[in-house]
Formats: structure tokens, C-alpha cells, sequence
């Protein structure tokens, strides 16, 4: 019962999504361009927008009877044209050893010739078609399966879905192959579909199949929940720019990025399904009801109004849930002393260091001239202090005023002495009292460093 509900719903945000947002805002002409992927694929080249390769295509059985299969490249997608939900896609990886006639798919599974002519009449026979009409067979290039997605994905390329509206983009899912969906990046099929945060283009919540919510990859401990999508913003800027040039009011891009060419169009959607919902854990209708009415002159505005009005979810969640700041890795902060002299600086965040640190100048200009001055005339060498023991110490610095204590530094410019002082830090609307060693950094960008003992109440993005 629950499950019929569950479609019933999914159905009526189908047919209200189809009756508000592509009927009146795709036309018939740009469906029809959208649902044919060679037309598509020819006015996306035209347009400078990167796609697969064409290798060849073979429309009618009297091609394939007569197609010359040593023409082929030893990897290579086989697709029908108007094919829909992933069906009907072969990829071979390489030819098999000392055989011209056979190829080897993902799987290790053998491809002959034969293989692929019966495949290839089911295309143009119409089986992976839309709507069963005859259809045509293309080869393209094969993808090369980016690095850092070879963790997540098994034997298949992942894909972005960045769906648009108004010159928006609205909403974007990663899609993983999986071993259930025979290594295609389809819902449908069972793969994984990510959420992902438009501003920052990091993944959030994940979903296997159609609605089961995930946290890792299916028998591992690998989140998914976490990876940053690399050329986040090219790949927004391709998918509002094939929006742009197809015609259509609201198309979901289906976007790939490969080894060695970076993001490329793999398709584009006038229908896209609706798991992206559940990935993102918000309603597509409220997003495309906010947008509607704007006037939207750009591409460029197009992405900042996408970026503005949907992201910042990641950030957000994460200091929900962990009760802390999220901070980037260089923060606006302002220093006080016990004399409430207040500067403020840009600073580095740096959790490689274990204390913070402040440049000698800055230490005069918050009031502790004297301190400085009076360590300075003790001309601190290392290697005899080390030498004393705590009381000895205590005795050779017990003149210097404000002086909180005193730390040993090992970097790679060498082992220091440095003395510390007591200060307030406000970083992100957060203050904090923290004890910092001084030490000459005019020659440095950074006036300041923050180490990791006052970085406890933070959560740092290398991306901010």
C-alpha cells in the first residue's frame, strides 16, 4: 500500500511538472531535437559544446551488411539514436588479444562481430526506441573514467544531471554505476544517485535505485556524502549553454567527465525523471516555481541566480550537525589584546601547525612593544637554552612583561625560540582567547597563522 502511494505521488509531480513547466516551456520542434542524440549531439558541436566523438553510424541494414568492421577502434559506445533510460548502450574496452573479430566488454565478456550485428538490428528495428519506431546505430568514443570516481564506480563512467529551467540551473545529481545496474549510470537500473550542493558542487545525499536512502558505497565504509565534483562550474556552464542553444525551456544535461577532455555532453533530457528529488531531499517544483518569473539576461546571471538561490546546503548541514564553524583556508579575523587594541587581519588557516602565530609588527602595533623589545635583548640562541633546565628558564625570562610562555619550533627553516603572548581571536563571529608564539613573517603573504589547537570549535573547506 505504501508503495502505491508512493507512485501515486510520483505520478501527480509528473504530470503537474508536465503540465506547468515542459509543455508550455518545450516545444515540440526542441523535444524532438532533444530526443534524437545525433541532431542533438550536431548543434551542441556547432556550438562549441563538448560531446563524444562520432566514430560512425550505420542506418539501415544494408550498412550494416555492408559495414567494414576493421574500421572500428579497439574501445568504443555503441548507442541507438533515440534510445531512452540507458537501454540499448554497449561499450566494449579493447579487443581481445591476437583476435580482430572480438572485444572485450567491462564485465571481461567477449563481443564478436556477430554480437554486435544482432545488437545492432535490434536498434534499427526499433527495440531501444522511444516509441518502437525504427531507429539508427552510432559509435562513438568511449569515455576514460575520471581518478578520483574509481572508488565510487563500478565498471562504468559516472554522469552529472544538471537540470535547467529559465537559463537556471536548478538541480544537479552525480550518478554512480553500480554493480546491480551492470555498470550504467542509471536509477532505474539500481545505480547511485548523489545530490549535490549547486554553489560549492559537493555531493550530499545519496540514494540507491529509486529511493533508499545510502550512506556508503554498497559493502564498503566509503561515504558518499562529501566529494567535490571537479569543474563544478563548467559543467553548469555547459549545461545552461545546451539549454541555451537546444530550444528548451527546462532539459536536464547529462554531463560526463573524462580523463582527458574534461566535462563533455553525453545527452540531453526533456523529461528528466524525478529520483533527483529524493538525491537532493528538496521538491523540483518549488525551485521552478521560484525562478519562473525572472528575467534572466545571461548565462553568467543564470548560474550566480542558481548558485544564490540553491546552494550553501553543505555548509549549512554541516554546522547543524557538528555544532561548528565551517571556515575556509583563509579567514577574515580580528585580534585584541588585554589593552583592547583591535586590528584586523586576513589570516591562514594552517593544520599543520600545532600553535598560531603572529608576525613581530603585528605583536608591537596590539601593544606588546616591550615584550618584543626586552626577548630581543637576550639574544635567545637555541642551542644554549636548550640546555637549561625549566628553572633556568623561568629565571632568563622573568623580567620580559607579558609574556605568556615560551615554545620551541621546528620548520623547515630551522629550529626557533619564540615567545608567546595572550590574545583574543574572533573569527566567524566566534571568540576565542588563544596564546601565540611571535615570529618575524614579513617576508610571508600572511601576517598570521591558526594552528590546530584553536581550530577545535571549526570545521575547515579547502574549497572556501
Amino acid at each position: 500500500m505504501l508503495d502505491f502511494f508512493k507512485k501515486s505521488r510520483q505520478i501527480l509531480g509528473m504530470n503537474s511538472r508536465n503540465l506547468e513547466f515542459i509543455r508550455p516551456f518545450n516545444l515540440k520542434r526542441a523535444k524532438r531535437l532533444a530526443d534524437d542524440k545525433l541532431k542533438s549531439k550536431k548543434i551542441l558541436q556547432k556550438n562549441n559544446l563538448s560531446v563524444p566523438k562520432l566514430i560512425t553510424k550505420i542506418s539501415s541494414h544494408k550498412e550494416l551488411d555492408n559495414f567494414d568492421w576493421q574500421s572500428l577502434p579497439n574501445s568504443f559506445a555503441l548507442k541507438p539514436n533515440r534510445g531512452f533510460g540507458g537501454e540499448g548502450i554497449l561499450v566494449v574496452y579493447g579487443k581481445k588479444k591476437g583476435r580482430d573479430d572480438t572485444w572485450v566488454k567491462a564485465n571481461r565478456s567477449l563481443v564478436t562481430i556477430e554480437d554486435l550485428k544482432i545488437h545492432i538490428r535490434n536498434i534499427l528495428d526499433g527495440f531501444f526506441s522511444l516509441s518502437g519506431t525504427p531507429d539508427i546505430a552510432f559509435f562513438e568514443e568511449r569515455l576514460q573514467l575520471l581518478k578520483l570516481f574509481k572508488p565510487y564506480s563500478y565498471r562504468g563512467i559516472p554522469d552529472i544531471r544538471v537540470l535547467v529551467f529559465n537559463k537556471v540551473p536548478i538541480m544537479a545529481m552525480l550518478r554512480l554505476p553500480t554493480k546491480s545496474s551492470n555498470g550504467k549510470a542509471n536509477l532505474q537500473q539500481g545505480a547511485i544517485g548523489l545530490g549535490i550542493d549547486m554553489a560549492t558542487g559537493t555531493t550530499t545525499t545519496a540514494v540507491l535505485g529509486k529511493n533508499k536512502i545510502i550512506d556508503y558505497v554498497p559493502k564498503t565504509r566509503m561515504l558518499l556524502s562529501g566529494i567535490k565534483i571537479p569543474y563544478w562550474k563548467d559543467i553548469l556552464a555547459l549545461a545552461i549553454k545546451s539549454q541555451d542553444v537546444s530550444g528548451l525551456g527546462f532539459l536536464g544535461a547529462d554531463i560526463a567527465i573524462d580523463k582527458v577532455h574534461g566535462p563533455v555532453i553525453i545527452e540531453l533530457n526533456a523529461r528528466p525523471g524525478l529520483s533527483i528529488q529524493i538525491a537532493n531531499l528538496a521538491g523540483l517544483k518549488g525551485r521552478l516555481k521560484k525562478i519562473s518569473g525572472l528575467k534572466i539576461k545571461t548565462l553568467a546571471r543564470g548560474m550566480r541566480v542558481g548558485i544564490d538561490l540553491f546552494g550553501g546546503e553543505i555548509e549549512e548541514e554541516l554546522e547543524e550537525v557538528s555544532g561548528k564553524k565551517v571556515i575556509g583556508t583563509i579567514e577574515k579575523v580580528k585580534l585584541i589584546s588585554k589593552e583592547k587594541n583591535e586590528i584586523e587581519i586576513s589570516a591562514k588557516i594552517d593544520t599543520g601547525a600545532g600553535f598560531s602565530s603572529i608576525d613581530t609588527n603585528l605583536a608591537k602595533q596590539l601593544g606588546f612593544e616591550k615584550t618584543v623589545s626586552e626577548y630581543e635583548k637576550l639574544n635567545i640562541d637555541y642551542e644554549k637554552i636548550k640546555k637549561l633546565n625549566s628553572e633556568e628558564r623561568k629565571e632568563l625570562f622573568k623580567n620580559i612583561p607579558d609574556l605568556a610562555d615560551t615554545i620551541i619550533v621546528h620548520s623547515s627553516h630551522g629550529t626557533t625560540y619564540r615567545p608567546m603572548i595572550k590574545i583574543y581571536l574572533i573569527m566567524d563571529n566566534t571568540k576565542i582567547p588563544v596564546t601565540v608564539s611571535i615570529i618575524d613573517r614579513s617576508n610571508l603573504k600572511m601576517p598570521m597563522i591558526i594552528g590546530k589547537r584553536n581550530l577545535q570549535r571549526f570545521l575547515i573547506d579547502v574549497t572556501k
